[in-house]
C-alpha cells in the first residue's frame, strides 16, 4: 500500500498492510532546529513516517467593515501585539504574545455581552486559495493525506468561543448566562458553515479537524460538553460530510468520560488519545478500542514529551508495540505523536516510524 492507501484504509475503520504512523502537525521551530529547515513533507520523507500535512485557514482577516490594525510592543521582555478592529458600529481588541515556538492570547476580543453582535454582522468569511490546496493535494500525492482546519481562530465552535471570551468565563457563562453561550456557538457556527459551503465544497482534501483541547473533559465536564459543544459538533459535522468529506475530532485532553459524546457528534475519528502524563487520561488505551474503536477511527497514543522526546530508540520501540496490541486490533488506528513537539531529536522519530513499519497486519 502508498501511504495514502494506508492512512485512508485506517480512516475507514479498515486494515491496511501495516501500521500508518505519522503525527500531529510539524512546527516550524523543530523543522528550522532539528530537521535542517525542510518542508512537512521533506521531513515526512526523511523520518519514515506517513505524511498528514496541514493546510491552515487565514486567522487573521479584514474588509472594508473589519478594519485591524496591529502595533507591537514589549512586556517584560515578551513580544506582543495588540489589535484593535474598527467596524461600522463599534470597535473590539485584542492582545497576543508570541514566541518562536507558538502564540497565545492575554487579554481576549469579547470583554462584552453585546460585542458578539459585532462579531455576527461584520466579522469576514475566510477565502481559501482553492488552486494552491489544489497544488499541495497533488504534490502530496501517494505521500499521505491532506488535513485542514476551518474558519475560526479553532476548529470547533466551543474551542473557538474559548478563545474569543477566555475558557474560564466561558465556563462560569455555561451557568450564569447560558442563553449567551448558545447565542455566540450559534454565530460561529453559522460563519463555520459559510466557510464550508463557500470554500470546502469539491475541493480536494482528505481530513478536516474539528473540536479542541477546551471540549475535553479533564477542562469542562461531561455535561457542559454534552450541551455546549455536541449540538454544535454535529451540526458542523453534517455540513463536512454534506460536502464530501471526513472529520477527525481532536481532544487533546481527557476524553474517557465523554467517548459516547464523540461517537454521537458523528466524526469519523477521534484524537489524540493522549496518556495522563501530558495531560490526557488515558491509562489504558485497550479500554477505548472496546469501547468505541468500532464505531471511529483512532489516531494518536504515544506521548510526544516524555517518551518521543526524551525516550530512547528502545523506549520508543516498546511504546509503539504497546500501542499497536492496545489499539491496533483488526485495523482503524492511526498511530501518532499526540500533539506538538519542539526538540524530539531527529533520530527518535526515524526509531519511531521505523517502529511501527514492524507492525504488520
Amino acid at each position: 500500500m502508498t501511504s495514502k492507501e494506508r492512512m485512508l484504509t485506517a480512516l475507514s475503520k479498515g486494515k491496511p498492510d501495516r501500521l500508518p504512523v505519522t503525527i500531529h502537525q510539524w512546527q516550524p521551530y523543530h523543522l528550522k532546529h532539528h530537521m535542517q529547515g525542510m518542508s512537512e513533507l521533506e521531513a515526512f520523507n526523511a523520518t519514515g513516517m506517513d505524511a498528514a500535512v496541514t493546510h491552515f485557514t487565514p486567522v487573521y482577516l479584514e474588509s472594508p467593515q473589519w478594519q485591524v490594525n496591529e502595533e507591537p510592543f514589549m512586556h517584560n521582555g515578551v513580544t506582543m501585539r495588540e489589535f484593535v478592529i474598527t467596524t461600522p458600529e463599534g470597535e473590539l481588541s485584542y492582545i497576543e504574545g508570541f514566541d518562536d515556538k507558538t502564540t497565545w492570547i492575554t487579554d481576549p476580543l469579547i470583554k462584552h455581552d453585546d460585542d458578539i453582535y459585532l462579531l455576527k454582522k461584520y466579522h469576514p468569511i475566510a477565502k481559501l486559495d482553492k488552486v494552491e490546496v489544489a497544488r499541495l493535494y497533488d504534490l502530496i500525492g501517494d505521500q499521505g493525506i491532506l488535513r485542514m482546519l476551518i474558519q475560526g481562530r479553532q476548529a470547533g465552535c466551543w474551542q473557538d468561543a474559548c478563545c474569543l471570551v477566555g475558557t474560564e468565563e466561558m465556563i462560569y457563562a455555561t451557568f450564569d448566562k447560558p442563553d449567551w453561550v448558545h447565542e455566540l456557538l450559534q454565530i460561529l457556527l453559522d460563519m463555520k458553515l459559510r466557510f464550508i459551503e463557500e470554500n470546502l465544497v469539491g475541493l480536494p482534501l482528505d481530513l478536516v479537524e474539528t473540536g479542541g483541547g477546551a471540549g475535553s473533559n479533564t477542562v469542562i465536564s461531561p455535561q457542559i460538553h454534552r450541551d455546549f459543544c455536541l449540538p454544535y459538533d454535529r451540526k458542523l459535522h453534517d455540513a463536512l460530510h454534506q460536502a464530501g468529506h471526513k472529520v477527525v475530532y481532536h481532544t487533546c485532553g481527557g476524553m474517557t468520560k465523554i467517548l459516547d459524546l464523540i461517537v454521537a457528534n458523528g466524526c469519523d475519528a477521534s484524537e489524540t488519545l493522549s496518556p495522563k502524563a501530558i495531560g490526557g487520561d488515558i491509562t489504558d488505551p485497550a479500554m477505548i478500542k472496546q469501547e468505541i474503536g468500532d464505531k471511529v477511527c483512532l489516531i494518536g497514543g504515544m506521548d510526544q514529551y516524555g517518551v518521543l522526546t526524551y525516550g530512547s530508540p528502545e523506549d520508543i520501540q516498546k511504546e509503539v508495540f504497546r500501542l499497536f496490541a492496545a489499539l491496533g486490533e483488526g485495523g482503524g488506528y492511526i498511530l501518532s505523536a499526540s500533539d506538538h513537539f519542539f526538540d524530539t531529536p531527529k533520530e527518535n522519530l526515524v526509531a519511531f516510524a521505523k517502529a511501527a513499519h514492524e507492525c504488520i497486519y
